[in-house]
């Protein structure tokens, strides 16, 4: 393991900011053995744009943090001759407090539960740590691991929830997923007329299932991995006035048999009832528009290492697009 500092963030790009959304071996980390991967992501070219996925309500958001294999005695050993107080993850105090807590945790790692670093048992396990997770904007929850470096022996795993485990890794390729922009086809595909319906579908050779897999080498020959799958389910229209008939009645398009959402236009079906759309009942004026929005929801399942997996909460994303509708009626 290589090293000396916990696993670092400053400089990682999830690969979201790219249009493919490809993750190639993307790292989370700067030790060999710390890092976790990330891999996978969009393989069909989608329109411009794009994110991650929001998951709305609920209980669940990815991991604020989590602990894994970080130090081994030597590097502990330096990190608390460099700042013991850095270990608990919080701005130093120059009063007493700090010079308390320093004090504490030299004799904690030199003389208290652990004798001289166990620096006898270097090749027999790893100090593990706390790593916040850059994403978590709230800092307290960022920072709630606060336990300082534990030992684990190599090939052994802590019990606790919070130590890096498929189900975190499982958020975690989660929250790094970048699903393309919700871009409707709609027909016509300009401007809309009242009381002529608009036909909405999404391109299926666009949204198809995207799937990231994030995994650790926690040493001694032992990796544990997670691969989150998302699914595009059902697009929900909202026409952006009282003023509209939703089609269906719902506004929630469902994926079909043959995998898109919606069903294309074709010539000579511009009066019939689309199976997704909307019919616009009053013009916008003065060069005014009505905002449409359209906000695909996409389901989410885990499955990793040591026969773990799950469902995991529908995620969704959105786009807004300006319409249009004027009085003539007519025939595209």
């Amino acid at each position: 393991m290589s090293g000396t500092t916990p696993i670092a963030y400053a400089d990682v790009d999830f690969g979201r900011g790219s249009q493919k959304g490809e993750l190639k071996d993307q790292k989370l980390g700067a030790g060999a053995s710390q890092e976790i991967r990330f891999s996978g992501g969009a393989k069909a070219k989608g329109p411009r744009g794009g994110g991650n996925l929001r998951v709305g309500g609920g209980d669940w958001s990815p991991p604020p943090c989590w602990y894994a294999p970080t130090y081994t005695p030597k590097q502990l050993k330096k990190k608390v001759a460099d700042s013991p107080y850095s270990l608990t993850g919080r701005a130093p105090d120059n009063g007493r407090k700090k010079q308390e807590i320093d004090e504490s945790i030299r004799d904690r790692y030199t003389s208290g539960e652990y004798k001289d670093f166990n620096l006898k048992k270097q090749d027999e396990g790893t100090f593990w740590a706390a790593v916040p997770n850059p994403d978590e904007k709230d800092a307290a929850k960022r920072e709630s691991c606060t336990d300082l470096p534990f030992w684990v022996k190599k090939g052994e795993r802590p019990t606790r929830p919070d130590a890096i485990s498929p189900k975190i890794l499982a958020g975690l390729a989660y929250e790094a997923i970048r699903v393309p922009d919700t871009r409707v086809e709609l027909n016509p595909k300009q401007r809309q007329t009242v009381n002529l319906p608009t036909w909405a579908w999404l391109d299926k050779g666009t949204f198809t299932p995207l799937s990231v897999t994030a995994s650790v080498d926690l040493g001694a020959g032992e990796e544990i991995s997670a691969t989150t799958t998302a699914k595009p389910d059902t697009l929900r229209l909202q026409p952006g006035t009282d003023d509209a008939t939703l089609h269906p009645a719902s506004g929630e398009c469902p994926r079909n048999s043959k995998g898109g959402i919606g069903t294309p236009y074709t010539k000579g079906n511009a009066k019939n009832t689309p199976p997704c759309g909307v019919t616009y009942q009053r013009a916008t004026h003065d060069n005014g528009t009505y905002p449409l929005k359209a906000t695909l929801s996409w389901k989410a399942s885990w499955h990793g290492t040591d026969d773990t997996g799950a469902t995991l909460p529908d995620g969704e994303f959105g786009t807004q697009r300006n319409i249009t509708v004027h009085e003539v009626q007519s025939i595209n």
